[in-house]
């Protein structure tokens, strides 16, 4: 098979350049004009790809080579890309920074040499001139294997400051392509862990998506950027298919032990519309996975966190839990007091419980069905926020007591990748199962481990972390379980034997 979609990486010397607003404007102002267009970012980062959405009318996924490992960044993306007439791919931090003391791995650049990509680096020009031509060589230059096809010069104070930064880039071989001015209308807020997530201020967030594609359609050459984007070369290889990775993995080990009682079998529930996973998939039940009392395999129901309070997820996690044979529903625990109906197992991702913990709090009806599904020995999966969910308090505040924690709000940020092996054998993992993941947190549990730890972690320091207790995995590492399909199927198994 062979991925021939035009496709841009967009990238920048350093964070703080004006990557998020360039791409999500080119995004923007592309789908106006009828395009399909699938919105990619590189790294773990669960905000951006909010207001990559909103921009495309399509789920924003990520591309990260530390979390997947380098061979599946051109079948992930050609998965999120089927069917589009192009592809635009947000870089992280600076075009060449990557996972520390990894060289290369995890880098924008890395992305852009494995998907074939032209490179289009937005340049804060805001305070230099003729500067900007030795700094836009130095990135050309540097790695010959990376395409740095364009500028975007950002943050462009005036006619003569535009025409000085043009004039020192034309001897440089790299043509400029758009040119921003400054524009307050198209910043968004921010807070302890980046930009303000869209589901907290959709309305806002809209116009912010909207006025970026104003100002990237006055001020970008839309055509050129297309031609360069049908530049890209092609790509080798099948599109990653959630059903395949999930037949081709390991089966769990049978049988999968079942601690405490296994919840009654709920009552017969009419068909009804699916209802929306909080990456905006459609809930796609396997064919044979039918009701109750039909004489076939059931479709164990899982609930997923999300709303407002609890917005980081991958979209592959529910593909993977729908191809592994799993109903997803979602649920809002700041709205929803009960959780859906017939629910067998639970995952609770990351988000901001910090900023609603008040709220969260006073939903009891709901603190306490969590609290007793867990007690069930049902499956439940919490990575971040869903570990201070289920803590005794957050910040003061009751929580679902399901773990015998305090967490709170700290002043230290927890950031980076961590190279981790499971512990304890959980409804996720075995024990001995190596999983990358991610760390990013501004929030203290303690303790910071129970008696049956999820993880082991080897750097920046060896500890270990995390949770497990009867069907409970609670820890703060992010991982994409795109890298161990397994996860999600022994996930689904044990709620079918739970």
């Amino acid at each position: 098979m062979v991925i021939s979609v035009p496709r841009l990486v967009i990238a920048a010397p350093s964070s703080g350049s004006g990557k998020t607003t360039v791409a999500t404007g080119l995004m923007a102002a592309f789908a106006a004009r009828g395009l399909a267009v699938s919105p990619h970012k590189v790294g773990p980062d669960y905000i951006d790809p909010g207001y990559h959405a909103l921009a495309t009318g399509r789920v924003g996924r990520n591309l990260d080579a530390y979390l997947c490992g380098t061979e599946l960044i051109a079948p992930l993306f050609a998965h999120g890309a089927r069917g589009c007439g192009l592809a635009i791919v947000e870089g992280v931090m600076g075009l060449y920074d990557g996972a520390a003391g990894e060289g290369e791995l995890a880098s924008t650049a890395q992305v852009a040499k494995l998907l074939r990509a032209p490179v289009v680096l937005v340049v804060d020009a805001s305070s230099q001139s003729r500067s900007v031509a030795a700094l836009v060589h130095g990135f050309a230059s540097w790695d010959p294997e990376v395409r740095v096809s364009g500028v975007i010069l950002n943050k462009v104070g005036s006619e003569r400051h535009e025409s000085m930064l043009r004039e020192a880039l034309d001897a440089s071989g790299v043509p400029v392509l758009g040119a921003l001015r400054r524009a307050p209308q198209v910043d968004t807020p921010s807070r302890h862990l980046g930009l303000v997530p869209v589901a907290e201020r959709r309305a806002d967030a809209l116009d912010a998506v909207g006025a970026m594609a104003e100002q990237v359609r006055r001020g970008c050459d839309l055509d050129a950027l297309f031609a360069l984007a049908r530049g890209a070369g092609e790509l080798a290889g099948a599109a990653w298919d959630a059903a395949e990775a999930v037949g081709s993995s390991p089966p769990p080990p049978l049988p999968v032990p079942t601690l405490g009682a296994a919840p009654p079998d709920p009552p017969h529930r009419p068909e009804r519309p699916r209802p929306q996973t909080p990456d905006g998939l459609k809930d796609q039940t396997p064919a044979g996975m039918k009701e109750r009392g039909t004489g076939l395999r059931v479709a164990p129901r899982i609930a997923v966190a999300g709303g407002a309070a609890f917005t980081f997820s991958y979209a592959e996690h529910a593909e993977l839990l729908t191809a592994a044979g799993a109903e997803v529903v979602t649920f809002d625990p700041l709205r929803n007091e009960q959780l859906p109906d017939g629910t067998s197992g639970l995952v609770i991702g990351g988000g901001f419980p910090e900023v609603y913990a008040p709220e969260l709090s006073a939903n009891e009806p709901l603190r306490k069905a969590v609290a007793e599904l867990a007690l069930s020995g049902a499956p439940v999966a919490a990575e971040c926020a869903g570990l201070l969910y289920l803590s005794r308090e957050l910040d003061g505040q009751p929580m679902c007591g399901v773990l015998d924690v305090s967490a709170r709000m700290s002043e230290r940020l927890t950031l980076g990748y961590r190279d981790a092996v499971a512990v304890s054998d959980s409804v996720l993992a075995v024990a001995g199962t190596r999983l990358r993941g991610h760390e990013f947190h501004r929030t203290v549990v303690e303790p910071g481990a129970g008696a049956a730890p999820a993880w082991g972690v080897r750097a920046p320091q060896r500890r270990v972390e995390g949770f497990v207790q009867q069907g409970v995995h609670a820890s703060y590492l992010h991982t994409h379980w795109a890298s161990q399909p397994g996860v999600a199927r022994r996930f689904v198994e044990r709620c079918r034997t739970s």
